[in-house]
């Protein structure tokens, strides 16, 4: 295999369920990661939550880049190109990186008994052979699915962070989120902090977190922050640190949207944590938080028709997206380009939306877990959203057409999926 094409063919290949199948477990990676003698040798941060994981992420990211470390980021899925997943001080990993990494885990695969590893386990081992080649001071891993048997789960954080506690991946993780929030504890370890920014965390994940000993920290009790009524452009963080209370005004942070507030305050608290193997200044944190950019999170598109792309897919995330567009100020007309996974509980998802939308957009995602344009339609007609209702057989046609439909004064959003977000992008390079 010379190529990175090549290496993802191969990734897919390895495992029955394909790029898509989920099966947790962390015997095979514990098997693998054996054999490839990896070792931990910097601060590792693990980012697990339903809704905020990939934005508490960037925020770290930033931060200790600026703060002068050499930072690696660990993120699924992408966007546009597999290299996005694996970051260095912010930048794509090259595919020479990846595809030597990939090679040294396939021949530790092999040496371990032919380990039928999955795709995202295969790319977790490969992103650490990365990070450890290009020798970081810290490493970020975001979780995949839940946490207790993910394959990020294999590493030992020195801390950790569930950034929410919600209704999503039921078949895998549980029906409530009681379950839910025991599978997310799981990244907690005995001693060591383990944060969660869930206002209202369930009962399951506090009581995990004693049992094992963690050093819990609660947003609103631990650390938190403030909006000031004094001045609409600043915010205010603070955390518990031993016996006192640090406080710092900050301006906002570049990622747009109500809930950012948390992500960035968890992702200063786990810093502080980490402050005497991995000191950060104000000189970092502010220009930092100012600076993060994460396509796909709330992200306004610059001209007309206004375009908000979000890779919201949960009743959650799609109440948090339906709060901020209603901040954005008026426009004459919504459309909606929305492609969804179907074991997704889409009806509970797109309520927020009602009376909303004036257009929707329905496209049909490709893969065995997509759900098609017309059952999409089907639900928002059933549910009574609201709006006219078309129907594509690709997010990339639904974006195109949502363009030629909509006036200057209209805005388009863009949701549902990864997929769907990353076939409006394809629609929108392919413009220029």
């Amino acid at each position: 295999m010379k190529t990175l094409e090549d290496w993802l063919q191969h990734l897919e290949s390895l495992h029955p369920k394909g790029q898509a199948g989920v099966e947790l477990g962390l015997e095979r990676m514990r098997r693998v990661k054996s054999a490839l003698g990896q070792g931990q040798r910097c601060p590792v941060v693990i980012v697990g939550g339903t809704n905020g994981k990939g934005s508490t992420c960037a925020y770290l990211e930033n931060i200790i880049d600026r703060a002068g470390y050499r930072v690696g980021c660990y993120t699924s899925p992408h966007l546009l190109a597999y290299n996005e997943r694996v970051r260095l001080n912010g930048r794509p990993a090259s595919d020479t990186a990846l595809c030597a990494a990939f090679a040294r885990v396939e021949a530790a695969r092999r040496d371990a008994g032919n380990v039928a590893l999955t795709y995202f386990e295969f790319g977790t081992l490969a992103a650490w052979e990365v990070f450890a080649a290009a020798k970081v001071e810290a490493a970020i891993l975001e979780v995949g699915l839940g946490g207790r048997l993910d394959a990020v789960n294999a590493y030992e954080p020195d801390v950790s962070i569930v950034t929410t506690v919600a209704i999503d991946h039921t078949a895998w993780l549980g029906p409530d989120r009681a379950r839910i929030g025991f599978e997310k504890a799981g990244i907690y370890r005995a001693g060591k902090p383990g944060f969660c920014a869930d206002a209202n965390p369930p009962r399951t994940l506090v009581d995990h977190a004693a049992a094992i000993g963690a050093d819990l920290r609660l947003i609103g009790r631990d650390f938190g922050f403030e909006r000031l009524a004094e001045d609409r452009r600043q915010w205010r963080w603070w955390c518990r640190s031993g016996d006192r209370v640090v406080k710092r005004s900050l301006a906002y942070p570049g990622l747009r949207g109500a809930t950012q507030l948390s992500n960035a305050a968890v992702a200063l608290a786990a810093l502080e944590a980490l402050g005497d193997r991995l000191p950060v200044t104000m000189q970092a944190i502010r220009p930092g938080l100012i600076a993060t950019e994460l396509p796909g999170r709330f992200q306004v598109v610059p001209g007309r028709p206004a375009i908000v792309l979000d890779v919201a897919h949960n009743p959650q995330a799609i109440a948090v997206l339906a709060d901020n567009l209603g901040s954005m100020g008026f426009f004459d007309r919504t459309h909606a380009v929305v492609g969804m996974f179907g074991d997704k509980d889409i009806r509970g998802a797109l309520q927020p939306l009602k009376d909303k939308v004036d257009c929707w957009h329905a496209a049909t995602l490709d893969g065995p877990r997509g759900a098609s344009a017309e059952s999409l339609a089907a639900v928002i007609g059933d549910a009574r959203l609201g709006g006219g209702i078309f129907c594509h057989d690709s997010p990339r046609a639904a974006m195109q057409a949502a363009r030629g439909q909509a006036a200057e004064s209209d805005r388009i959003i863009v949701f549902g999926s990864f997929l769907t977000v990353a076939g409006a992008l394809e629609a929108l390079r392919a413009k220029h």
